[in-house]
């Protein structure tokens, strides 16, 4: 059964990106591989250079979808659909849905402080709810 867990963040210009890198590390810790599914291609591309400045005790191989390794990295940052490699944990900073949320063990999700992104927020935790995934919410400061 897929797991989702939502953070909920509470500064407004939080959309986190910072905790989105410590959740993908905590998650290649145990050996999971990672898709981090972000809303276009510059955000990807700002995630990919946030990994790089990980302090080398943290350091996780990780690369932008189509970019290193023929069979990929633990960690790979995407922003399409489409790019999703199934099993393994998804990191979702976009506003949008996996149309198979069952193909994944564990969807990351947050739930940002302005209130239009926090309602989108809270239809895509019902979806999940609806397709039977156990869900989990918590302050992302906690």
């Amino acid at each position: 059964m897929t797991h989702v867990s939502f953070y909920s963040l509470t500064d407004a210009d939080d959309v986190g990106h910072s905790l989105s890198c410590s959740l993908a590390c905590e998650a290649y810790s145990k050996k999971q591989r990672v898709n981090v599914w972000c809303a276009d291609k510059e955000q990807a591309e700002a995630i990919d250079e946030l990994l790089w400045q990980l302090p080398t005790d943290r350091f996780i191989p990780h690369n932008l979808v189509g970019e290193g390794p023929k069979g990929g990295t633990p960690v790979q940052v995407c922003w399409q659909p489409e790019q999703l490699r199934p099993n393994g944990t998804v990191i979702v900073l976009s506003n949008a849905t996996i149309s198979n949320p069952n193909g994944f063990q564990h969807i990351i999700d947050f739930v940002p402080a302005a209130d239009a992104e926090k309602a989108l927020a809270r239809e895509r935790y019902k979806y999940y709810q609806r397709a039977g995934c156990t869900m989990r919410f918590t302050q992302a400061d906690s």
